[in-house]
């Protein structure tokens, strides 16, 4: 029983559109159409029911003095008079015309009624219903001189104009077009302020919201922008605090090495110096931290050939000794900031070595983006993880070595200057195990 169930409802939710624009466009449509079909169709009706009253009117009219003249007429001139007194929609038969059936309908009673009535009441009127298609009726009555007269009736419409359906489709093609761009109008800045949320960033000084237009769209630009001007002041007032803090640290850590120093050696002294070693590079990752989160765009970007510029980093590990190796390498210019993408791969390059013993570096192109990726046989990072180790503080021994240590900011670094050089950094693990750490530049 499920089954028949869940499908109606997956369909339902298939066919409604996803997006807010398409909504609103099927809304809006069908709706108008609506209305449209709905005034089209009372005018239809209260143009049938008045050329209904014209043709009863006309038949009354025409048939009380058709009657008059054949009634008049001697029996051997009435065929003479009959193209004369013919209509389009009735005619004369003198003669019982076509078997039919009594006609019960309302129609046949108004004809009835209406014929009565053009002959005086001097002549009974039976109406009836010729068998084929249903619209033709007969109205029998006897003239004086006991002859039988039939008047042939074919009720219609008049005709529609041919230029009308021409007119309803262009009327349909203007609904659409006035709907697409009232909701095109309508969408356009949330699409704007969709884009501006998804590529905000407190360290760039990205260009703000328009803030013209109708006075709601212009409220929500201008709160937009404001909220925005007060991120970047709090993420800035927080860097320069621990800008602060870091390099204040550093002259009483200083002091107390010094100190350390000159105590007497024994066991004490080995695990004090130890301390203080790891709380002053903590120090100093963090001031490199707030400077790199303060900084990053301080580098103008320039053109680089990036497989030469991978090659020689690559080049300079070997040269030290480091196991570095260059697996795949695209050549191809990109406009960057090269200083902070060197310091980028550095980090990452060291990471790799630290973590997985030795880094492989690989360049590909992916469409107009370039992706460089530094590749280790490590532990690699749990899966539920892999976001959270680019944010600032935040160390995994567990997935890593408890010996290695770290200060949790290296990632983060490298994600703040993947950022000023124009790309992304994003991490995944390798098949096979080991870690993947990929810049996409472009």
């Amino acid at each position: 029983m499920s089954t028949p169930t869940s499908t109606p409802m997956s369909l339902r939710a298939w066919a409604w559109p996803r997006t807010l624009g398409s909504r609103l466009f099927v809304i809006l449509l069908a709706g108008l159409v609506v209305a449209y079909a709905l005034s089209f169709a009372v005018l239809f009706s209260e143009r049938y029911m008045s050329a209904r009253e014209v043709m009863l009117g006309t038949l009354e009219t025409d048939v009380s003095t058709a009657i008059a003249i054949l009634d008049r007429l001697p029996a051997e001139e009435r065929p003479q008079w009959l193209p004369r007194l013919n209509r389009g929609n009735y005619q004369y038969i003198l003669g019982p015309g076509s078997p039919g059936v009594p006609e019960m309908t309302q129609r046949g009673k108004d004809i009835a009624a209406r014929i009565s009535e053009a002959s005086g009441g001097r002549f009974p009127v039976t109406v009836e219903s010729i068998p084929g298609d249903g619209k033709q009726l007969q109205a029998h009555l006897t003239l004086s001189d006991g002859s039988t007269l039939t008047i042939d009736v074919h009720p219609r419409m008049t005709p529609i104009a041919q230029w009308l359906p021409y007119v309803l489709v262009v009327q349909l093609l203007l609904l659409i077009v006035c709907c697409w761009f009232a909701v095109r109008l309508s969408i356009r800045p949330l699409v704007a302020l969709a884009d501006a949320a998804d590529a905000l960033n407190p360290n760039a000084q990205t260009p703000p919201l328009d803030e013209t237009g109708p006075t709601e769209l212009a409220r929500a630009a201008h709160a937009f922008n404001a909220m925005r001007q007060r991120i970047a002041r709090f993420v800035e007032e927080r860097v320069q605090i621990l800008a602060a803090i870091s390099h204040d640290l550093q002259t009483p850590i200083t002091r107390m090495k010094l100190r350390a120093e000159m105590a007497e050696d024994s066991e004490e002294k080995r695990k004090l110096v130890s301390d203080l070693a790891e709380i002053e590079t903590l120090v100093k990752e963090g001031l490199a931290y707030a400077r790199t989160a303060h900084h990053s765009e301080g580098e103008k970007p320039s053109r680089i050939d990036v497989g030469s510029f991978v090659e020689s980093l690559a080049y300079d590990y070997q040269d030290t000794g480091k196991p570095v190796t260059l697996e795949l390498n695209a050549t191809g210019a990109i406009v960057t900031r090269p200083h902070a993408l060197r310091r980028v791969l550095s980090n990452l390059t060291d990471n790799a070595i630290k973590f997985g013993g030795a880094a492989e570096l690989c360049v590909r192109r992916d469409g107009d983006a370039v992706v460089i990726e530094v590749r280790d046989r490590g532990p690699g990072i749990p899966e539920d993880k892999l976001d959270a180790v680019l944010q600032p503080f935040v160390r995994l021994e567990n997935s890593r070595s408890r010996e290695t240590g770290g200060t949790g900011l290296g990632l983060a670094i490298a994600q703040q200057l993947a950022a000023a050089a124009g790309g992304v950094l994003t991490l995944r693990n390798r098949e096979g195990g080991g870690l993947v750490a990929e810049v996409r530049l472009g």
